[in-house]
This record gives structure tokens, C-alpha cells and sequence, in this order.
């Protein structure tokens, strides 16, 4: 199980380290990755969070943060993977499954896509 854990985190890794570029890394240490934009809230001065992957106690959690605002983009997302999720911006695996995988890969490029569309990202 834990290897399986590993090998998660390195995939979904890799899909948001193909955006680090045009993002501000937050955490990047064993078992946990998360990015940041380069746009701030103006209420607290934070940065808005991109997303990122976590290894958990029992499964790799992988967090999708434009999901919180711009929930169309889960139009194409299939049942199966909607089943992994967990709130609104989360999804959690315990297996290796390479489809559903792909799915979450091609969801975290169109939310990189959106978010450098409004500027959030660099472009």
C-alpha cells in the first residue's frame, strides 16, 4: 500500500510540476507538494493556492483549488473520478489507477489553463 502511496504522489507531482514555472512552490519535500499563484487576496494578502498532493495516513490526497471558483470545469470529469472526491477541490486515491489518474492530470492543466487565462498564472 505504501509503495502504491509513492507512486500516486509522483504522478500527481508531476502533473502540477509541469505548472511550477508559472507558480510560487508553497511545500516541496517528501509526500507533500503545493503550489501557490502569483495573484494575492486582497483581503489578507495571501496568496491563492493552486493545488497540490499530499500523502495522507490512508490515501494520497490531491487538492484542485480552481474548483472552488470555477466549478464548470468539472463538466468532463467522469463518474469514477468524481467518486474519489472528497468536497468541493479534493481527490483522494489509494490505488494506482492510471485512467482516473489521467483524468485528474487533464483536469489540473485545464484549471492551470483558466487560471492563466484570468491571470492568476503567468501566461
Amino acid at each position: 500500500m505504501a509503495s502504491d502511496f509513492a507512486d500516486i504522489f509522483a504522478v500527481v507531482r508531476g502533473f502540477y510540476a509541469v505548472h511550477e514555472w508559472a507558480c510560487v512552490v508553497l511545500h516541496d519535500e517528501p509526500g507533500r507538494y503545493y503550489l501557490a499563484t502569483h495573484a494575492v487576496r486582497p483581503k489578507d494578502g495571501y496568496r491563492l493556492w493552486f493545488g497540490g498532493v499530499e500523502i495522507k495516513k490512508s490515501y494520497v490526497s490531491a487538492h484542485v483549488m480552481a474548483l472552488y471558483t470555477d466549478p464548470d470545469l468539472m463538466g468532463g470529469v467522469s463518474e469514477a473520478l468524481r467518486k474519489r472526491m472528497q468536497g468541493k477541490a479534493c481527490f483522494n486515491f489509494k490505488m494506482l489507477d492510471s485512467a482516473l489518474l489521467e483524468q485528474l492530470g487533464a483536469l489540473i492543466d485545464s484549471c492551470a489553463a483558466r487560471y492563466a487565462a484570468t491571470g492568476k498564472l503567468k501566461g
